[in-house]
């Protein structure tokens, strides 16, 4: 059946996939499952419940939740009435909340839970335009989200009629959703994508992941960011059941609870999964550490079967039966692949997954292009590691001279919410979209990127610096979490680092050194060797110019909470530099390596 709007997937579910568990969560330590009609039946309530509070097509619900299925919930229900939904972020402040809720024009609030509601309440006091704060948790100070289901349902009759005429009445192309891009430059930007753009991702996405009925799918990835909504919309639409993640401590806990077959991710989620693979190899006995290395090793250098030799399969398959089928066990047994987007992704992190049999399907796009704009198959000859893959369906893509990456095309964005300039400013007269990121096309159809085009800046010896490819060879070290490379002006490269502390503080209880605090271990001697030498081993892939001369280490965890990471978790640049100005200042006193 054809779908053309996102709450078609609703028709499909009935139709095709009409039964028990497509969306569960983790509910006092046991999942609970919705059943394809219980879904069905209560977003449509909702939507009689909307029509009955005299919401119409145009006004704006905000959301502010954990992953959850009532999110899909009301998420259908506004889209069948042609309410506009405005997906926000959990873990934003007070005032960034207050300015997203006013600059939307949003009507209400949908939070998840007490806290939230707490921050809301605060944040939208003084906005007139918001009426009422609802709930999905019970909270005695909040309305029920509920009230407006059970008002629906006492209300059917009266609107079943009604709202089919609204839906036939909404179009591909109307205004969907308005999603505020997280900000890692400044202020929010409002993205209002249609139904098409939806849409027609998703369905892209769903033809490259090829999931069926029959697989688990854990979704991790916010479902107010663009891609974690793409996942979830893709899963939906192949019948897959969606298991939503606890938090980002359980994820391996729940892989291996739900038997998950794929799940979706950004790089630093498969950072910290790599990471602790390898620490767990350093407690296993003589010959095993060996074993378990070499397969690391041999993964870390995986190439496609069409293009290894004899000799590495023969290596993998032993490899594969000794070491990389146990890490697939350990995440219940049928993992097999999983969606990365968002950042840029370390390509021997790629390998080493694929290698274990799990297929990262790396993509790029942003939230201005619905997000996919490539995207890597599963076989041949549409993947190339190392890229973030080919075009999908209906868009075309070029290079600028500079090095831009265009895309023009279905999946580019209505426009920026209240800012016909700044829409003129990224979308040219032909439609062509600016992403401001700097790549190059690899035998004539894979996507590299290379970095983002505002970060890239000039040494006083007129070289530019890449940041992001230094800062991922960097994080290729055990002992560095997050990196920010730096030194616009200057003569050489430098880097702020916040260094893996549990890798840290193995490392200094094995050679017999103890600290009292972050603060006292990156002061000892000993530690600041560790990163020289580090740096200076890494340095070795780079070119002369790109090369780090000087760095800092900071006794800070960087993360979305502190500021230093997107909700994503990207760098945000312009956070960092301001909060480590002084520390950044001293980076260049002196030469340290």
């Amino acid at each position: 059946m054809d779908i053309t709007r996102t709450f078609d997937l609703l028709d499909r579910y009935s139709k095709k996939f009409n039964r028990d568990n497509v969306l569960s969560f983790k509910k006092k330590g046991e999942w609970v499952g919705y059943s394809a009609q219980k879904y069905v039946e209560m977003a449509h309530d909702f939507s009689y419940g909307l029509m009955a509070l005299g919401y119409k097509k145009g006004d704006k619900i905000a959301t502010v939740s954990n992953n959850r299925p009532e999110w899909n919930i009301v998420d259908m229900g506004m889209a069948m009435l042609g309410v506009v939904h405005v997906p926000v972020f959990t873990s934003l402040n007070i005032d960034e909340y207050r300015y997203i809720l006013e600059h939307s024009d949003a009507v209400s609030v949908i939070v998840s839970d007490n806290n939230l509601f707490k921050k809301i309440n605060e944040a939208s006091k003084d906005l007139k335009a918001i009426e009422k704060v609802y709930s999905f948790d019970e909270i005695s100070e909040a309305a029920s989200w509920m009230e407006i289901v059970e008002m629906g349902k006492s209300r059917r009759e009266e609107f079943i009629a009604p709202l089919e005429k609204v839906k036939d009445n909404i179009k591909p192309l109307d205004f969907a959703t308005l999603i505020y891009t997280s900000g890692t430059t400044g202020v929010a930007k409002g993205v209002m994508l249609s139904h098409e753009n939806l849409v027609r991702n998703f369905i892209a996405a769903a033809e490259v992941f090829d999931l069926s009925p029959d697989d688990h799918y854990l979704s991790i990835l916010p479902l107010c960011h663009v891609g974690g909504r793409m996942g979830n919309y893709q899963t939906q639409y192949s019948g897959s059941s969606i298991f939503y993640a606890e938090n980002m401590g359980t994820i391996a806990a729940n892989m291996k609870e739900i038997n998950a077959d794929g799940f979706d991710t950004v790089p630093r989620i498969l950072e910290k999964i790599f990471d602790n693979v390898v620490a767990k190899g350093k407690n296993l006995p003589g010959i095993k550490k060996k074993i378990y290395y070499w397969a690391i090793r041999l993964g870390l250098n995986y190439k496609l079967d069409e293009d290894s030799s004899w000799f590495y399969k023969k290596k993998h398959a032993f490899a594969d039966k000794m070491i990389f089928s146990k890490w697939r066990e350990a995440l219940g047994g049928r993992l097999r692949l999983a969606g990365c987007g968002g950042a840029s992704l370390q390509p021997r992190l790629e390998r080493v997954f694929w290698a274990a049999g799990i297929k990262i399907i790396n993509m790029y796009g942003l939230t201005e292009t619905s997000p996919v704009i490539t995207i890597n198959r599963l076989h041949k000859p549409l993947v190339k590691l190392g890229t973030v893959g080919a075009l999908i369906d209906g868009v075309e893509m070029k290079i600028t001279d500079d090095g831009e990456i265009l895309c023009r095309g279905h999946n580019v964005m209505l426009g920026y919410f209240k800012d016909p300039e700044l829409t003129k400013e990224m979308i040219d007269e032909d439609g062509w979209f600016h992403t401001g990121d700097i790549g190059s096309i690899e035998e004539g159809k894979f996507l590299a990127v290379t970095d983002r085009k505002k970060e890239i800046f000039k040494l006083s010896n007129g070289k530019y610096i890449a940041p992001q490819a230094i800062e991922g060879k960097l994080k290729e070290s055990a002992f560095i979490d997050q990196t920010m490379v730096v030194g616009e002006t200057e003569k050489s490269p430098g880097a702020l680092i916040s260094p893996d502390f549990s890798s840290l503080m193995s490392w200094c209880k094995a050679n017999g050194l103890e600290c009292n605090d972050h603060e006292d271990l990156i002061k000892l001697p000993e530690v600041h060797n560790i990163f020289k030498e580090e740096i200076k081993k890494l340095n070795k892939m780079l070119n002369q110019y790109e090369r780090i001369s000087r760095f800092k280490l900071v006794p800070h965890v960087w993360g979305p909470d502190t500021g230093e990471l997107s909700p994503t978790l990207k760098l945000k640049r312009k956070y960092v530099f301001s909060k480590y100005e002084k520390d950044i200042s001293e980076i260049y006193k002196r030469q340290v390596i």
